[in-house]
């Protein structure tokens, strides 16, 4: 059986996402050797989309591929407490409907939508 879903992020500077991961976000974590860590990231929840969909009139379409997004309760008060902690983000809050979003910038790995969700959670 299933019991845990492990997420992987592939970064061109993995020991700055590893401290950012530890520092920043304060995740709890393990070493698994060599300074290799592996962070509990909390309750989670998957949800698949589909590649092409139609939604106000337009069409939309996307290649397969898989996405990590951070949740949180309140959006506006999360990114004042990252900011504090020395986080950027890529632009500011927006409502696209689903949620409250921004996009976290990830030192060395790219960027992370972190979300405030308008829809019912399936996390525990």
């Amino acid at each position: 059986m299933i019991s845990a879903v492990h997420t992987l992020v592939y970064a061109d500077d993995a020991e700055a996402a590893r401290t950012f991961f530890r520092d920043v976000l304060g995740w709890p974590h393990v070493d698994a050797g060599d300074g290799w860590l592996i962070f509990q990231t909390g309750p989670s929840e998957l949800g698949v989309h589909p590649t092409r969909a139609e939604h106000d009139g337009a069409t939309w379409s996307t290649n397969q591929h898989h996405e990590i997004s951070l949740g949180c309760d309140d959006v506006q008060q999360t990114v004042a407490e990252l900011m504090a902690k020395g986080a950027e983000f890529a632009r500011d809050i927006r409502d696209d409907g689903f949620g409250l979003t921004t996009t976290l910038k990830i030192p060395g790995a790219g960027e992370m939508m972190l979300y405030q969700p308008k829809h019912p959670s399936a996390r525990t």
